[in-house]
């Protein structure tokens, strides 16, 4: 996997998409965006939709993905789940080398080395860099891609009983004329209409129009960031063990882009939005917690508690305003306009948001052995936000401040049985708290309005069959949300708390060694994904309607077998997608689709020569919307990657 995007996506349940605004957002049970959290080392710097990019994933050792709500763990929004992106750690063990050189379709191009090297007995440093160039993942005109990720930390550990890490992350990315979906347009306009969306007005996808981009020249989105932690772990008996984490994180994030285009009947145009913006973002964090593993009458007790606080600084200029319309095959772009202030007259159209936040969070859990064979676990965490935000209106001159504060409480109670030493069952209820919108960038109008308040409950199971060789899980699960925002349905023109939406679904995981030489991995999700109660503007009522971006059905498969008589391997793999709506009304529906990839590699003694395909049968679908209900961000065409990794 290249990307997060790539590696999220191979997860069974998740879908993933590449909004400008929201590179790498996460569809997951049901729920999108603010709804599932990303962490970096665990640690939740925002809203994923605030901070997540699409990063190469050469620096991380792991992704780790926690589905389902984990507020206790990580604090509001982490409804549909969490995902934890962990970098690679120094060790003292070996010197190592390790790199990959890769050249592919699109003119991409990727770089990466890593380095682990032991100072002494008690220190080693490990360092990578990563570079990727590309004319674009998505074969888009005009969208030309380069990240650069470096990463570099040092391991101090005197002792058996301390550890430390000082850690250093620097992070870019830059997408010029970032695209913004394909526009639908009438079918009676379209020179080679496909059938890939269903829509209720009659808009299709123009295929003739598949590699198009309408951003003017000069629009680009892209950011850089930089994060240091300091990691200590320390055994303070032979009971219990510390664990502190400092981390602090700047950013620079920026989106000069066309976000809404739309097609106009009348003109025969795309009508165009435009907006300028940009973050700057510094967090600082301290999380402290303690862990204990003893028994307790006789019984094995495993309890952590801890505490946490941040601090969150976001200065965020938003200009906003519309464009010249285009055409939609002859399209004169026009060029970006500047930030000089009468670019964007009119109220509204030039504001500073500035955003200051604290959080301060408790948290324990507990696990106990209530026989050799059956656990019982629970946790808790509260947290106090207290958020300051002022909104200026440079045009106007004018400035509206408003402090909303919260103090959410979120638990969970589960219990673990191991039916045999192969099949292991669990059950849980939990609680989980979002914001109706993201806590940072929140209007005044909604900042009066509590947090939406979730639960689950959950069974699932592990089993192991054949000696180990075959693994299979399963989960069935119904997550509810309430206190979304609809509208009165006594009087429409009033937004209140009230509305609810519910996910039910069951997953099932395969993984098997078929031979000593094959091996199969299998998932699946189906989802029944829905509003229970829904009233938008104007009274209408969209209860039992499904939520935007989130399909039916989901597969993944991977077959890979390795030669016994050459150092060949050769894998297989599909993805499968069901269909998903673009808008609450569901006008639009985004048909499903299936991707094939292959892969044959040749392995030398310090390398791996590796040819890989993508969406071999070159199928053309949409793979998320974003912005308008209208745009629809088409999945990648058939492509090819050569890679050369090695390691010394």
């Amino acid at each position: 996997m290249r990307t997060t995007k790539e590696a999220f996506a191979d997860v069974i349940g998740v879908t993933v998409g590449n909004v400008p605004g929201n590179p790498a957002v996460i569809s997951m049970r049901g729920f999108t965006g603010n709804t599932v959290n990303v962490m970096q080392y665990g640690v939740r710097v925002a809203a994923s939709t605030v901070t997540t990019r699409d990063m190469d994933t050469w620096k991380y050792e792991k992704i780790e993905v926690l589905k389902g709500p984990a507020s206790v763990l990580y604090g509001e929004g982490s409804l549909g789940g969490a995902v934890n992106l962990v970098t690679r750690k120094p060790t003292l063990d070996e010197q190592k080398l390790e790199g990959l050189i890769s050249t592919g379709s699109f003119g991409t191009k990727r770089a990466a080395i890593g380095v682990n090297q032991p100072l002494n007995d008690t220190m080693a440093l490990r360092a990578d860099v990563s570079y990727v160039n590309s004319d674009g993942f998505y074969d888009v005109d005009d969208q030309e891609t380069t990240t650069l990720n470096i990463s570099a930390s040092l391991l101090f550990k005197p002792n058996d009983d301390l550890s430390m890490i000082f850690a250093f992350d620097h992070d870019y990315d830059e997408y010029d004329s970032t695209y913004n979906g394909s526009l639908l347009v009438p079918a009676s306009v379209a020179r080679n209409p496909s059938g890939i969306v269903s829509s209720k007005n009659g808009l299709v996808i123009d295929k003739s129009l598949r590699r198009s981009n309408y951003n003017p020249d000069g629009a680009n989105s892209g950011a850089r960031s930089t994060s240091w932690r300091w990691t200590t772990d320390y055994r303070l008996s032979e009971d219990w063990t510390l664990n502190n984490i400092i981390s602090y994180y700047t950013a620079h994030r920026e989106f000069f882009v066309s976000s809404e285009q739309n097609y106009n009947a009348g003109t025969g145009m795309f009508n165009r939005t435009v907006q300028r913006v940009s973050y700057d973002h510094q967090f600082w964090n301290e999380r402290l917690s303690a862990s204990t593993d003893q028994l307790i009458g006789g019984f094995r007790n495993r309890f952590s508690v801890g505490a946490e606080y941040s601090y969150t600084d976001l200065n965020n200029p938003w200009q906003n305003g519309t464009t010249t319309s285009v055409d939609p095959w002859n399209p004169d772009v026009g060029s970006f306009p500047s930030s000089a202030a009468q670019n964007w007259p009119g109220a509204g159209r030039n504001v500073l948001y500035q955003s200051n936040m604290d959080n301060t969070a408790v948290f324990a859990e507990d696990a106990f052995n209530l026989t050799d064979d059956w656990l019982l676990i629970g946790g808790m965490r509260y947290e106090d936000i207290n958020l300051r935000r002022t909104v200026e209106d440079v045009t106007l001159g004018t400035a509206q401040k408003f402090r909303p504060t919260y103090d959410p409480f979120s638990w969970r109670l589960g219990t673990v049985y191991n039916l045999t030493p192969d099949i292991q069952l669990h059950a849980q209820y939990s609680t989980a708290v979002t914001p109706v919108s993201s806590l940072l960038l929140i209007s005044s109008a909604n900042g009066d309005f509590d947090l939406s308040k979730g639960r689950s409950v959950e069974v699932d199971f592990k089993a192991s069959m054949f000696d180990g060789r075959t693994s299979l899980t399963g989960a069935l699960y119904q997550i509810d949300l309430e206190d979304i925002l609809t509208r009165n349905p006594n009087d429409s023109t009033w937004t209140v708390q009230g509305g609810k939406q519910r996910s039910r679904a069951v997953e099932l995981t395969s993984s098997a060694q078929l031979t000593s030489q094959l091996r199969a991995d299998l998932g699946g999700s189906v989802v029944d994904a829905h509003y229970e109660e829904l009233v938008e503007a104007g009274g209408a009522d969209r209860s039992g309607n499904h939520p935007v971006n989130v399909p039916r059905t989901t597969a993944n498969a991977a077959l890979i077998y390795r030669f016994e008589s050459v150092p060949i391997t050769v894998g297989a793999y599909v993805r499968h997608s069901g269909g998903f709506y673009t808008d609450t009304a569901n006008t639009y529906f985004v048909e499903g689709y299936t991707t094939l990839d292959a892969s044959i590699a040749y392995e030398m003694k310090n390398a791996t020569l590796t040819l890989r395909g993508r969406n071999l049968t070159d199928r053309f679908y949409g793979e998320y919307s974003g912005y308008s209900a209208t745009q629809i961000y088409l999945g990648a065409p058939r492509s090819v990657e050569l890679s050369l990794a090695f390691k010394f």
